[in-house]
């Protein structure tokens, strides 16, 4: 009976033995990006390094020149990698997943959403695009305590946020250089996401309230013309929150130089040099924005001007931006306000980088800090009635938010625990 046992023991241990010995290996999770199953590759990534070429890298990983030149004229009608190729992007390599590691794709990253896919494996062909975006709705409240650019620092929202409420949606409605402690506002804008996980920044605002020395001030986006893709921001009422002229044509920017019909200079022995334009102060490369919806009739670079861009409005008004480094748009194009039209420079006759701002009413230059500028455009009749349905969820979705009163105690996830997820994939 006691070998018995034993042996039905022994038995017992050798069938647990065997059941742990059969484990079952788990598939790797399969990795998807730019179309491809990463997995099935041996992939490397890198950044494009001053002064090197595409070629240069693809002969690094074992492709003859023979070959990229085949690859480079075969590809470059869907994108000539040759000449847009830049310093400082990335770029993935998808080699096969053998000794020999040989080059299949490369993936060029011109921007964050965008990529150009090239494969030569098989048959040499080029590919455009799009990484999915993700918009993700958030609300966020405040009081104004020192201003609102730290009150928004201090909720670890972006300062694109302040930029927007202060130069975009209330430029012409609040003065935030004298904001009052105790006024207070609420937001519900989106955050943009590429890949899920890549924070881009601060998309848009779909709605805001902002309370002035008690005074209420509603903000509601809403797209008035749909073929030439034009919003703007209407209060409770309908009435049009802008005027038809932004009040600067770059952001984040000081006024350098204002308009003076009796300026001195002491480069010309302080004699008296008039300047018809506004300068404002900007580094090289900062964007500069048409700052009302026109049509360009001037894109050119000439003398003192240097490189410079004129917009015609309407019959009364024109503008021009003087001394850019690049322009942007051609003469015939129609720009809507805030739209880039260049990049700030120091072409022609400039001591520094920055944009003299030039304004134009009836043919005749004038200081536009001293214009009484008309509105924007209002919603037609036909629209307002629309326009009243559309913001009631939403006006009654900002009302409904909260404000924070006791703005240290609350804690840091207060703003990413209200959110509302829209995705868009493109």
């Amino acid at each position: 009976m006691f070998a018995l046992a034993l042996f039905s023991a022994c038995k017992e241990d050798k069938k647990e033995v065997l059941e742990e010995e059969v484990v079952e290996v788990e598939k790797p999770k399969d990795i998807y990006e730019f179309g491809f199953n990463l997995n099935e590759y041996v992939v490397k990534r890198d950044t494009v390094k001053s002064g090197e070429s595409f070629g240069q890298i693809l002969e690094q990983n074992k492709i003859g020149y023979p070959k990229i030149f085949h690859i480079a004229e075969k590809t470059k009608e869907t994108y000539n990698i040759a000449r847009f190729f830049q310093a400082g992007k990335p770029y993935t390599i998808l080699c096969s997943k053998d000794s020999l590691e040989l080059p299949e794709s490369f993936i060029y990253q011109p921007t964050k959403e965008e990529y150009v896919v090239i494969n030569f494996k098989d048959s040499i062909h080029a590919f455009k695009g799009k990484k999915p975006i993700k918009y993700v709705e958030k609300t966020v409240t405040g009081v104004i305590d020192n201003s609102i650019s730290v009150t928004l620092d201090e909720k670890g929202v972006s300062a694109v946020l302040t930029n927007l409420l202060a130069d975009n949606i209330y430029a012409w409605t609040i003065d935030f250089r004298r904001l009052q402690k105790g006024d207070r506002f609420k937001v519900i804008y989106t955050d943009k996401y590429i890949d899920d996980s890549i924070y881009t920044g601060v998309h848009d605002v779909k709605a805001a309230y902002f309370e002035h020395n008690t005074e209420p001030f509603y903000a509601f986006q809403f797209e008035t013309d749909s073929v030439k893709g034009v919003i703007d921001y209407f209060n409770e009422e309908a009435k049009n929150l802008r005027r038809a002229f932004l009040k600067a044509p770059v952001k984040f920017s000081r006024i350098s130089s204002r308009y003076n019909l009796r300026r001195r200079i002491a480069v010309y022995g302080y004699k008296i040099r008039a300047h018809r334009g506004t300068d404002f102060a900007a580094p090289i490369g900062t964007e500069i924005m048409a700052t009302a919806n026109g049509t360009v009739t001037k894109s050119e670079r000439r003398g003192g001007n240097g490189n410079y861009v004129k917009i015609r409005h309407n019959a009364t008004y024109e503008t021009q931006y003087l001394h850019m480094k690049r322009r942007k748009v051609k003469v015939g194009e129609f720009v809507k306000q805030g739209d880039v039209i260049g990049w700030v420079g120091m072409t022609g006759n400039t001591g520094g980088p920055h944009v003299c701002y030039r304004f134009w009413v009836n043919g005749r230059q004038v200081d536009p800090f001293k214009q009484k500028l008309p509105e924007a455009k209002p919603i037609s009749d036909s629209l307002k009635a629309k326009y009243l349905d559309f913001i009631k969820p939403i006006k009654i979705q900002l009302d409904a938010i909260p404000f924070d009163e006791v703005e240290k105690t609350i804690p840091e996830d207060t703003i990413t625990n209200n959110t509302n997820l829209i995705t868009h994939n493109y």
